[in-house]
């Protein structure tokens, strides 16, 4: 028996050391499933983590600025900056303190005041004090989750509950969290340097804590105002059209992101082994665009739409080698009668363009159908005639009879290439090739190459399956039937003024990212040649004819100070309303060297006292801009060659004699005089020597002036009291009285200039 005992305790001791370790076990593996439960399984847990994670960590964007839009010399067209607007939190411990609070608002109120003028010191003050109290008391209930506990602590009524299978109670609970709402105090949104003026003031200075949190924003300022808004464009709000929208994505860069700990209220830090991406700010687009330029055309066409009360107007102006557009003015009239860039008409609008379309139906004649300039035709001196199956065709004008082809485009005959062209394509049966080669050899078939922007597409003909072909095509001769956006009508008229090489227009130059180009547009060739050289040479020809003696010519007759070559149309708008118009000019210059091709096209209706014809409407623009252009350039004249043989004057104008010697002896190689002052009488021998001879003028006598220039002529003959009248141009080659002949004050003298 004694031997059994020690077994015994023994064997009781290892059970109960292996009891023991059991427990521990069992306990070990609850607290480590009670901890995997919290960690993974519960969702208080996982809300609390993620407030927590929150609250010391978070991911910031780094919002990219927004690129430039720029002119051609770099300056802004459309350019963003940051604003700054302080977001108070009024719930702040920072504005717990009642009587710093009063003391630092009192301050804070003055300046502000004194700042923006909008409000007076007692506004801003009770403004400060209402916020205040409205942020102070404001809570919200967030989170709800059910939460088990139980019903009693006490062991015994534990144990009482857990027998009743009542014991643990499900409540619904919700967090309680200060409302926090950002509330702005400025008026409107500030620059940096005033930002740095008013972090100085009371409570923006931070001395009572972290009370505000500052906003930043990037917003889209155009310095230009309106001016090329439609071609710029906008984004926002207000719509995204023009070329912030076309480079849309170049522009707006790409944001970055930052992760940042929380190290104090307000402050926090840059997580350094995070991940981050640093934010890539848009590039600048520099657009082709002469920002004075395109303020004079802009002026121009505004003041002209007002003073004819016209409905919209559009002007452009491009380069002839390159394509560039330099301007693009596009003025609309509102129901309130403001005029601003409310539609890209240049692009917008494929209307009926008029007689600006004859120079598509010269070419068709000339380079397809092989008619002579020479051709005549009877335009019946403005009377309605019947062409083909198409009455009542006339001209606008009265007086033309029989006609050749410069004539009638001087004129703008529309009787004239109606019949031509009937002759030549609607007798034939040649409907299909006339519209073949407008499509095809003119490219009048497509757009210029801005569709992204908007460009409508012409409309010329393919299918003659209509019910009046014939009429159609006697009226597609002089621009009806036909639709073009004015900047497809520029397109063309430019390949004439380029050579016969038809080019797209260009809007932008280039894109720049830091100052350094990363892209650069070319030109774009739409047609290598439109005509022959024979045709293109007879086309400017004509062309020039209008400004010097045709429908343009009250603009650009005077040929001795600049050569321009141009075409005016007036088409009856047979959309809409009645009795409305499009008027329109075209012009390319220097004619022997064109450099600038500008296009006016302007909307109205029929009034009274006002006009509706192309030159009258659209010209006095297109003048306004060839004379800027004029004014501003200053190598206009052919530059004087040096090399290849000297030449010298075969004749001078006689005049002052000093000013004579002066002339003569920049350009002979001897100049003889006998007066250095005086009136002088030039001639020129064969060697090219000069001989200036004195010019007697005794009062009472009819001085010698021929061979005078009309300025000095004049002088000398009003000075003797004469009434003088003139013909001609050039030098006096003939007066009346003659030479020494008795005179009296307010007799008549007559001059001829040779």
């Amino acid at each position: 028996m004694r031997s059994q005992e020690p077994s015994e305790i023994k064997s009781d001791i290892l059970f109960r050391v292996k009891a023991l370790y059991l427990f521990f076990i069992v306990l070990v593996a609850l607290v480590l499933l009670r901890l995997l439960y919290v960690q993974f399984g519960s969702r208080e847990t996982r809300i609390n983590a993620g407030r927590l994670s929150h609250r010391i960590f978070r991911t910031d964007t780094l919002y990219a600025q927004r690129g430039g839009i720029l002119a051609r010399d770099g300056e802004p067209l459309a350019i963003s900056i940051f604003r700054y607007q302080p977001l108070f939190d009024f719930s702040s411990e920072g504005f717990v303190d009642s009587l710093t609070f009063r003391t630092q608002s009192d301050s804070l109120a003055r300046l502000l005041a004194a700042y923006f003028g909008d409000r007076t010191p007692e506004q801003y003050r009770d403004l400060l004090r209402r916020k205040r109290v409205e942020g102070r008391w404001t809570y919200r209930l967030s989170e709800p989750r059910d939460t088990v506990y139980y019903r009693d602590e006490g062991i015994l009524p534990l144990l009482i509950d857990l027998a009743m299978g009542r014991a643990k109670v499900t409540e619904r609970v919700r967090d309680t969290i200060r409302r926090h709402r950002p509330t702005p105090l400025f008026p409107r949104e500030v620059d940096y340097g005033e930002w740095e003026v008013l972090r100085r003031y009371p409570i923006l200075n931070y001395n009572m804590g972290m009370t505000y949190t500052l906003a930043e924003y990037d917003r889209r300022i155009y310095p230009q105002g309106d001016l090329a808004r439609r071609t710029i464009g906008r984004t926002g709000s207000s719509g995204t059209y023009g070329l912030e929208m076309l480079f849309a994505p170049t522009l707006a860069g790409r944001n970055g992101f930052s992760v940042r700990q929380r190290i104090a209220r307000g402050f926090s830090g840059r997580v350094a082994d995070a991940e981050h991406r640093e934010a890539a700010d848009g590039a600048d687009i520099v657009t082709t665009l002469d920002l004075n330029l395109q303020d004079v055309a802009d002026k121009a066409l505004r003041r002209q739409i007002e003073r004819q009360n016209a409905d919209w107007g559009t002007t452009l102006v491009m380069e002839v080698s390159t394509g560039e557009i330099l301007a693009m003015a596009n003025l609309g009239r509102a129901a309130d009668g403001t005029i601003s860039e409310r539609e890209n008409y240049a692009l917008s609008r494929s209307m009926e363009p008029g007689s600006t379309f004859k120079l598509a139906t010269v070419l068709a004649l000339l380079d397809d159908a092989g008619m002579s300039p020479d051709k005549e035709y009877d335009t019946h001196g403005g009377d309605y005639v019947r062409v083909g199956p198409a009455d009542k065709i006339r001209d606008s004008h009265r007086g033309d009879r029989e006609v050749a082809l410069k004539r009638a485009v001087a004129a703008s005959s529309n009787v004239y290439f109606a019949k031509a062209v009937w002759e030549y394509y609607g007798v034939t049966g040649k409907k299909q090739q006339f519209s073949d080669f407008l499509r095809h050899r003119l490219g009048l078939g497509e757009t210029a190459g801005l569709d992204s922007l908007g460009e409508r597409t012409p409309s010329v003909t393919r299918d003659w399956k209509v019910p009046d072909p014939g009429v159609m095509l006697v009226k597609m001769a002089y621009g009806y039937r036909v639709r073009l956006t004015p900047i497809r009508m520029i397109t063309l008229y430019n390949a004439i003024a380029n050579g016969g090489r038809m080019i797209a227009p260009v809007l932008v130059r280039e894109v720049r990212r830091d100052g350094e180009t990363v892209e650069r547009f070319h030109t774009h060739t739409l047609r290598e040649r439109i005509c022959s050289d024979r045709t293109l040479a007879i086309v400017r020809d004509c062309l020039e004819e209008v400004a010097k003696t045709g429908t343009a010519s009250q603009f650009f007759r005077d040929t001795t100070r600049l050569r321009v070559a141009a075409k005016t149309g007036t088409a009856q708008v047979t959309s809409g309303e009645a009795g409305h118009y499009l008027g329109s000019m075209v012009a390319y210059f220097p004619a022997d060297e064109p450099r600038y091709t500008v296009l006016t096209t302007i909307e109205t209706r029929f009034q009274p006292g006002k006009s509706y014809y192309g030159a009258s409407l659209a010209g006095p623009v297109v003048k306004q801009v060839a004379d800027y252009l004029y004014a501003r350039e200053h190598d206009w004249s052919a530059r004087l060659r040096t090399d290849g043989p000297r030449r010298y004057p075969e004749r001078l104008k006689g005049g002052d004699a000093a000013q004579l010697r002066t002339v003569a002896s920049r350009l002979a190689p001897r100049v003889r005089s006998e007066e250095r002052r005086g009136w002088g009488r030039a001639a020129v021998d064969s060697l090219a020597r000069v001989e200036v001879t004195p010019l007697e003028v005794t009062a009472g006598r009819m001085p010698d002036v021929r061979g005078m220039g009309l300025k000095d002529a004049l002088f000398l003959l009003e000075r003797q009291g004469l009434r003088v009248s003139v013909s001609g141009s050039g030098a006096v080659a003939g007066q009346s009285p003659a030479p020494g002949g008795r005179i009296a004050a307010s007799d008549a003298a007559q001059l001829t200039l040779r």
